[in-house]
């Protein structure tokens, strides 16, 4: 495998990274070249959990600063090698972990190498697993192992965002909603109780739902509320004797996790709840002074996050943090999953503007 090649634009080393595959589980490889090249910076003090890499700066600034991004990618279907292609006059660069999130990644592997004297100093994050379970992502297994290495006064999560500031992000709920009844051959379906049937409230609430728009901090979070699965029937002759409609609801970060479960409980209250994924969401974190003067540096208006992030691990540790970084969201995890160049570019200067202002 060829060793990184830091001489290049951030465009190409992303092309670099992406083609080296990194699906979750499978990030030794990258992680390996990423933490050769830091360690071939002086300046940079050097950490390794696992396949998650940190690279310190040590001046003694006054501030310190976490940037960082996850390595891994969901799988590959077709679109590796990467490969550069134009559509209506817009230059991309096409491939699985383009947007999500190896552009991130390059432009903070470009600056952590460069930036030798930042006016903050710097702690640079390339982590592992973010896109599979909770229990196995690399900077919550960094928040609780080392907390030491992501003390800061601020973040920046290099979650695609159109190279354009995202604050916070909502929190995320989901939940099984279980209704019961009697099983009997379906030739004399009176005999049972029916619990697909049962279920149909469920689905009325939820189709009838009115989901919020929140102002949090000055900036507007939608919400949703949306059943996601249903399950249930054990043959085609058999009435079922259960039904579960699973569900997922998208919180503003004003309501806590436990107001986000009463509201379900409010909701559903009448039907057997099980909880079975919560996660706080994300102040914006605006307010911050640094956020501030990121904001300035880079330029453009603040917008809301809507899905969730790692942010929330940041906001958990009491530390402010947003997200910036190239690729429209919407083409993340998708087949022609591609980055505007330009975009990459933007991130780059926007990021190198602040920390050498």
């Amino acid at each position: 495998m060829a060793v990184l090649d830091l001489s290049v634009s951030s465009i190409d080393l992303t092309r670099q990274l992406c083609d080296i595959a990194s699906v979750s589980g499978d990030e030794k490889a990258v992680a390996d070249q990423i933490e050769a090249v830091l360690a071939a910076s002086p300046h940079l003090e050097v950490v390794r959990d696992g396949d998650a890499i940190v690279g310190r700066t040590n001046l003694g600034r006054s501030k310190r600063v976490v940037i960082a991004g996850h390595i891994d990618t969901v799988p590959i279907n077709g679109n590796v090698p990467t490969r550069f292609e134009t559509i209506d006059g817009v230059d991309f660069l096409w491939g699985r972990g383009t947007v999500d999130m190896k552009a991130g990644c390059a432009v903070a592997l470009t600056l952590a190498v460069e930036l030798a004297e930042p006016t903050v100093d710097i702690t640079w994050v390339w982590y592992d697993h973010e896109e599979v379970s909770d229990a196995l992502n690399g900077l919550g297994r960094l928040a609780r192992m080392h907390p030491d290495l992501l003390a800061a006064d601020f973040a920046i999560l290099m979650e695609p965002s159109n190279s354009s500031v995202e604050g916070g992000c909502n929190g995320n709920l989901r939940a099984e909603i279980r209704t019961r009844g009697l099983r009997s051959h379906s030739a004399r379906s009176w005999i049972g109780d029916n619990a697909i049937h049962r279920a149909a409230p469920i689905l009325d609430r939820l189709a009838a739902y009115e989901a919020r728009e929140v102002e949090v901090e000055g900036l507007v979070y939608r919400e949703g509320l949306n059943a996601v699965g249903i399950t249930g029937g054990v043959a085609g002759n058999v009435i079922p004797d259960e039904c579960m409609v699973h569900i997922n609801y998208r919180f503003a970060p004003s309501r806590s996790t436990y107001e986000a479960v009463a509201h379900i409980h409010e909701l559903f209250g009448d039907f057997e709840v099980e909880i079975v994924d919560l996660a706080q969401g994300a102040r914006p974190g605006l307010d911050a002074p640094l956020a501030q003067e990121f904001l300035a540096a880079v330029g453009g208006e603040a917008k809301p996050k809507y899905g969730w992030t790692d942010v929330a691990r940041f906001a958990g540790l009491g530390i402010p943090a947003v997200n910036y970084g190239p690729g429209d969201p919407l083409k993340a995890h998708a087949d022609d999953e591609r980055v505007a160049v330009d975009q990459i570019t933007e991130c780059e200067r926007g990021l190198r503007a602040w920390l050498t202002a």
